[in-house]
This record gives C-alpha cells, sequence and structure tokens, in this order.
C-alpha cells in the first residue's frame, strides 16, 4: 500500500491498512511456490487505489457492517490482481511492480491457473459482502466487461487504422470498469442516497479512463525506475495506445514503413516510431484527452453531496491523475 498517499485521507487510511493483511490472509493456496509469488504481489507495491475509492464512496451511507465492507473492497483488489496475471501471460511481461512474474517463472499454463484462482476467491469475498443478488449480478456483468475488453484489445493489436472510438470503448472494459465497480460498490453497499449511486459509474468510468491514458503517456513519456515497466512495452506488444493513435494520422506512411514489421520491429525502429510520436506531439494530445477526462471526473464529483468524502474524492483523483508513475 502506498502509505504516504493514504496518510491523505485519514477516514479510509486504517482499512486500507487493514485490508493489506486481510487480503494475505484471505489468499491461501496449497500449492506453496505460487502462492508465495501470489503473496508477493500483494505485498509490492500496489497503491490499493480501487478499494481506496470503494471505501471514500462507501462513506456516503452506513448500511453496511465493517465486515461486509472489508469483504467488498478485497473482493475488487482480488479481481484487479487476478486479471493483473493474466495481463502478464497476454504481454509476455517478465516483472510486475518489480517482481518476477509467474508466468516468467513457472510458466504461462500456471500463471492462468493462478489467475483463475484468484477470480475464485473475488467470488467467495464478493458472497461474503452482500447476499444482495442485484449487487452480485453487478459484480458479474462488471467483469464481462473487463473481459469483453481485453478480448477487444486483442482485434486491435497490430492495427494501424484503429479509430479513437475503438480505443475508448476498449479502455472502458479494460480499465474503467473496475474503477466504476469499486465507486458503485462501495455506495451501494453501504445505502448512499441514490443521487450518490447514479453518478459513481460515470465517474469510475472518468476516472479509469483517464487513468489508462496517463498509463500510456507514461509508457512513452516516462521515467522506467518510477513506473516499474519498460518504456515502449504496449508497442512491441502491438498495442497501439494513445499517444501513437493521436500520431499516426500526421504521418501515415512513415509510422507504416516502421509498424509494418510487427513484431519483427528492431530496437531501433521502436526508437524511430518514439521519435515520430515526438515529433508529431502525441504525448502532448494524450495529456489534454486525459485532461478533459479528468475535468469530467472532478465535475461529476462537485455535483456530490458536500462535506469530507466529497472533498477527499476530488483530492484523491486530482492526485491520481497528475501521477508520474
Amino acid at each position: 500500500m502506498d502509505r504516504q498517499l493514504w496518510r491523505q485521507f485519514p477516514q479510509v487510511e486504517p482499512q486500507l491498512t487493514a485490508l493489506q493483511d486481510y487480503l494475505l490472509r484471505t489468499v491461501q493456496l496449497d500449492n506453496q511456490p505460487i502462492h508465495h509469488k501470489i503473496l508477493a504481489l500483494l505485498k509490492s507495491g500496489g497503491k490499493l487505489l480501487r478499494p481506496g475509492y470503494f471505501y471514500l464512496f462507501s462513506t456516503f451511507g452506513n448500511a453496511a457492517t465493517p465486515a461486509q465492507l472489508q469483504a467488498g473492497a478485497a473482493a475488487i483488489e482480488i479481481l484487479h490482481v487476478g486479471t493483473l496475471i493474466h495481463d502478464d501471460v497476454i504481454d509476455d511481461s517478465p516483472t510486475r511492480r518489480g517482481v518476477r512474474t509467474i508466468q516468467m517463472t513457472y510458466g504461462q499454463r500456471n500463471a492462468i491457473y493462478a489467475g483463475d484462482f484468484m477470480f475464485t476467491v473475488y467470488f467467495d469475498q464478493v458472497l461474503q459482502s452482500t447476499t444482495d443478488r442485484s449487487l452480485i449480478q453487478n459484480h458479474i456483468d462488471a467483469m464481462r466487461r473487463i473481459l469483453q475488453g481485453e478480448l477487444h484489445q486483442m482485434d486491435l493489436n497490430y492495427r494501424e487504422d484503429i479509430t479513437l472510438d475503438a480505443y475508448l470503448n476498449e479502455i472502458a472494459g479494460k480499465t474503467a470498469e473496475l474503477f466504476a465497480l469499486s465507486c458503485y460498490q462501495g455506495a451501494q453497499l453501504a445505502g448512499a442516497p441514490q443521487s450518490v449511486i447514479d453518478r459513481t459509474r460515470d465517474i469510475g468510468i472518468a476516472i479509469g479512463c483517464a487513468y489508462q491514458m496517463l498509463d500510456d503517456i507514461l509508457d512513452y513519456a516516462g521515467d522506467p525506475k518510477r513506473t516499474q515497466k519498460p518504456v515502449l512495452e504496449d508497442l512491441r506488444s502491438g498495442v497501439y495506445s494513445l499517444p501513437l493513435l493521436l500520431s499516426l494520422s500526421h504521418a501515415p506512411r512513415d509510422f507504416h514503413k516502421l509498424l509494418k514489421k510487427k513484431q519483427a520491429m528492431t530496437l531501433e525502429d521502436i526508437k524511430h516510431v518514439q521519435a515520430l510520436v515526438a515529433q508529431y506531439d502525441g504525448v502532448g494530445a494524450a495529456k489534454q484527452l486525459a485532461q478533459d477526462y479528468t475535468d469530467r471526473a472532478l465535475t461529476l464529483i462537485q455535483q456530490l453531496p458536500v462535506g469530507s468524502a466529497q472533498q477527499s474524492l476530488e483530492q484523491l483523483t486530482r492526485l491520481l491523475l497528475r501521477r508520474d508513475h
């Protein structure tokens, strides 16, 4: 957990600190090598952003017990970690949060099983958080949208004709849906006013889209020592993210000469693509679009009931969507 971040939010820091220990107790797997890799991933510096939003939105109501809220927050984070394990297989990633990935250590098959195992823990925590059929169904619907977003990305890999609308649809499922689920479940489980619940999905989608756009920007312009990710990782795997997408139309022939090589692109080719993106200010254009989504999220948050919860949500969102790692 990023303690430096959450010290600024004392109304949820104790719950998130307790949640970290709860997660380690909750994930129990007989296969000890895989079990220890999952625990290492849980311990290795995740910000607990999605549970943080869950808990902040839960402060708009008081209908749930602390145990229900803890299980609900745990479900969100466990689902997130399960998708990360699968993402590492899809992207053939060597490390995650500075830790060697399961798929690099024990192979893709075992990593897929590990991710699937995390999904079973996720649904167990969902059932511990609520018996309300509509809330359980909302989890199922959200997971379906997340997986559809991941599958949609496969259709867009190595596509030089990708449109902005297609990109936005993909990240709405792949990344933003989990933020929307976090906001909605926190408010709904706690019995928040309907005026709050009605805004949660739109807030979560706007935050999640801006968050993914910043990830895309950092892939081209970030410091690997701070991001703990190699730059241009998406490009290497055929994912043409926002800065490249917003540059392609300026020089399609120049980009095509490089991108047509697909998996055969050399390091020099990749650096040339990066230089073209810089030449046509793809990062600057992506930052502007990310700011538009940030502003949308902040406008919606300002429509929530005035008080400490609203102020904390605004403060957290401003911090999150202006990060450099």
